[in-house]
């Protein structure tokens, strides 16, 4: 029988920890990859979501959300709003438009985006009657999603009421003066 020295001994305790480790993070990566992180719950969500034109030209009230994958508020929310989307979708349209796109610069810009999430809620004719920015509890939500069906005024919300639209002059006026030059 051959003896152990206590330096023996202590490296093959040393790797016995290791090869724990070892097995106890590759455990937890493992299961860490299987489950969705908010970014794919987002990017699962917005590829199940109304396209826009269709939303525009069903007749449901609908609630679009600019939101970008890397929107930690966004994320946070996913969860919430998918619920949302379970009880309101056949109702509601669930609009996605990703603002890291330029294809929906269009949008932001009409929507006046500058902070996400950025919701707007469109009645069925599609036109804007409120919109919220940031994180909002699933209950605000719920309440508002209640009177956007019925119609009613939403609880929650910044509403922006009936507006006109403005257009910009982009050449001179009938004066000569372009009002881009400031006068010089």
């Amino acid at each position: 029988m051959t003896s152990t020295s206590p330096t023996s001994l202590a490296t093959r305790l040393r790797n016995l920890v290791i090869v724990f480790v070892a097995i106890a993070l590759s455990i937890a990566i493992f299961l860490g990859l299987r489950t969705e992180t908010g970014s794919a719950s987002l990017a699962a969500m917005a590829e199940a979501a109304v396209p826009l034109e269709v939303a525009l030209g069903n007749e449901k009230p609908s609630l679009m959300e600019f939101y970008a994958d890397w929107c930690l508020s966004c994320q946070a929310m996913a969860g919430d709003l998918e619920s949302l989307k379970q009880e309101y979708g056949d109702r509601v349209n669930f609009v996605m438009l990703n603002v890291d796109n330029t294809k929906w610069l269009p949008e932001m810009l009409k929507y006046q985006v500058d902070g996400i999430p950025h919701f707007v809620f469109l009645n069925g004719q599609g036109e804007a009657i409120a919109t919220t920015i940031g994180e909002q509890p699933r209950t605000i939500f719920a309440a508002n999603l209640d009177a956007l069906i019925v119609e009613k005024p939403l609880p929650y919300s910044q509403n922006r009421g009936q507006m006109s639209e403005v257009e910009l002059p982009t050449a001179a006026d009938e004066s000569g003066i372009n009002p881009r030059s400031h006068g010089s």
